[in-house]
């Protein structure tokens, strides 16, 4: 199957600055995304991943960088994202899922990112004026020992869903 969509390498050689800034912002939560991507349009065209990273390491002040995180990683995340239309998908299926509970049944949904978690909880507060409610008015974050153990699951969000009826 062939898809229409962008690849990675063509969104970061191609996009408007201003596009790719607000790419890397909304979808990778960056503050410094103005001036990746203006680094990236200035270093362009882009052939490896890194020299994406290169890109990102001359953007962002050094005393900006994390320590938990590579500083390229939000930029990373939020080009793949564009990629595969990631907010669209969860948009689909939550519009899709609630037609396939029946009375009683629960729609669990996992987000790792603020901008998923967004999308989630206005999609929820929507179906819960109808004949749905949230379990809990707050997602269920992992707790301290569950971070310890998977590293990965510290920005995960769980929002629960319940068809009435």
């Amino acid at each position: 199957m062939t898809s229409s969509r962008p690849t990675a390498a063509e969104l970061a050689n191609e996009l408007p600055e201003a596009e790719l800034a607000r790419i890397i912002f909304e979808y990778g939560d960056e503050r410094h995304s103005r001036r990746i991507a203006r680094a990236i349009v200035r270093r362009r065209p882009l052939a490896t991943t890194g020299d994406l990273v290169a890109a990102v390491r001359g953007a962002v002040p050094r005393a900006a960088w994390s320590h938990r995180l590579h500083v390229a990683t939000r930029t990373f995340q939020a080009i793949r994202m564009a990629v595969n239309d990631e907010p669209g998908a969860l948009r689909q299926a939550l519009g899709d899922a609630p037609a396939l509970l029946a009375a009683g049944g629960r729609l669990g949904c996992i987000a790792f990112h603020s901008g998923e978690d967004r999308i989630v909880k206005q999609a929820f507060r929507t179906l819960a004026r109808q004949e749905f409610a949230e379990l809990e008015p707050s997602p269920l974050v992992p707790g301290d020992d569950e971070v310890r153990a998977n590293p990965r699951a510290r920005s995960a969000k769980l929002r629960v869903l319940e068809r009435l009826s």
